[in-house]
């Protein structure tokens, strides 16, 4: 995607981390803003819906993006870097496309001669650039077509859907500060889903990420005691923060298992099919909740549909859009622990603008949490290293080593003994 496909491992990682950070400054406007929403406007269902489908947004490119078109009327024409007509711009020569003619078929020629095409252009190239064009090409040929896409799409609209109205829900009943530190025990959720059902060697279980993970899930508990000062009882809205974290998890995992690299999934057109799907699917919700009192109705006024529509569009639509994209340069583990940095963010924002006081605890548990982020990415590089995992062999060897010691000096013992003894008789 964008061209970078010749970014190195570290590259990629270090570009994902900082697509998730600009997730992160983005997720604390959205927050502030749906808090600012609810303040007269109260209804989850309808703004997740509302900006869920904007989303289909997307599928505009449909009309303007011509390689979406061309997968639609089954062309793929690949240049050496995936994209049609990019080997004109590296060659500057005509290309010439043997021509091989039979009576019995037509389209069967066609097809014939632009793959004689390709092998023709791609023998003109260095070796180096000999490979890398057929790895481009290989990738291209690998990407999922637009059944496929719409197929994803509406596998996850559903998942996707209930967690942002989880957290639409949560926002609305508890401060945004809380429900961004219990959404980010999402990464406890996504080790164990990755555990189950590993989708890449980035996401492999091992000892080290379990201790990172806990100890952001430690820096989450101290901040859940701090909320005592907010509430006297366990709020409705950490509930909601939690459902949305496992749902999140869900997702991300189980996306990431079917699609294990950017290059093989158009994401826009992705999260085009599931607004789509999501409105198409969801409407009945606006009915039950209606009828049953839950969330009555209510058309909203101008000011609240110009912040709904900047909320969705940018908090939604565009954040979405990175976020996943920076889940695939990095991990699932490091995507989801990436909300845990929305914290001291929030914080700020809780701080300035509406004068929220947290205590030290609050502010002591925002340590471990990011923390632990930096080590899980650092864990991701060095996928193959598990250094708890070898302290702790290292330590359990020193015990049992300490205690063989004496056992081994009292066999030594004894079969010196042995032997004196039988050296005496036999020299007797």
């Amino acid at each position: 995607m964008f061209g970078l496909g010749g970014l190195s491992r570290v590259q990629r990682l270090i570009l994902g981390i900082i697509v998730l950070l600009i997730v992160d400054v983005i997720w604390v406007a959205s927050s502030e803003l749906t808090e600012y929403i609810f303040n007269k406007y109260q209804k989850p269902f309808f703004t997740t819906f509302v900006k869920t489908g904007m989303m289909s947004v997307y599928l505009l490119g449909f009309i303007f993006w011509k390689p979406w078109r061309l997968q639609c009327k089954h062309v793929q024409k690949y240049g050496i870097n995936g994209e049609q007509g990019e080997v004109e711009e590296h060659l500057g020569e005509p290309i010439y496309v043997p021509v091989k003619y039979d009576k019995n078929s037509g389209t069967d020629s066609d097809d014939s001669s632009e793959v004689h095409a390709e092998d023709a252009v791609i023998s003109r190239l260095s070796y180096s650039a000999s490979l890398k064009a057929e790895e481009d090409r290989l990738n291209a040929l690998s990407k999922l077509s637009v059944k496929q896409v719409a197929k994803l799409g509406f596998i996850f609209s559903v998942i996707w859907f209930f967690a942002n109205f989880a957290y639409q829900e949560a926002l609305l009943d508890t401060e945004a500060a809380i429900v961004n530190v219990l959404s980010s025990t999402s990464g406890l959720f996504t080790l164990v889903c990755a555990a189950v059902y590993p989708s890449s060697s980035s996401d492999r279980f091992s000892l080290s990420k379990l201790v990172a993970v806990m100890f952001s899930i430690g820096g989450v508990v101290v901040v859940s005691i701090s909320d005592l000062n907010f509430e006297d009882e366990i709020p409705v809205g950490a509930l909601w923060a939690l459902c949305g974290a496992i749902l999140y998890a869900l997702y991300l995992v189980s996306l990431r298992r079917k699609v294990d690299h950017e290059d093989k999934l158009d994401i826009p057109m992705f999260f085009g099919f599931v607004g789509l799907f999501c409105s198409l699917i969801m409407w009945p919700g606006f009915l039950i909740l209606h009828y049953s009192k839950s969330e009555e109705f209510v058309w909203p006024t101008k000011s609240q549909w110009f912040f709904i529509t900047v909320n969705g569009l940018v908090g939604t639509v565009f954040s979405e859009f990175l976020w996943l994209w920076g889940c695939f340069l990095t991990s699932s583990l490091i995507g989801t622990l990436a909300l845990g940095l929305t914290i001291p963010l929030t914080m700020i924002a809780d701080s300035v603008m509406k004068e929220v006081k947290y205590t030290w605890r609050f502010y002591l548990g925002a340590v471990p949490i990011f923390a632990s982020f930096f080590a899980i990415s650092f864990l991701t590089h060095y996928e193959n290293w598990d250094p708890v995992l070898v302290a702790f062999k290292k330590l359990l060897h020193c015990i049992c080593k300490k205690r063989l010691k004496p056992r081994l000096r009292e066999l030594d013992r004894e079969q010196t003994e042995s032997l004196i003894i039988g050296g005496g008789s036999n020299g007797s």
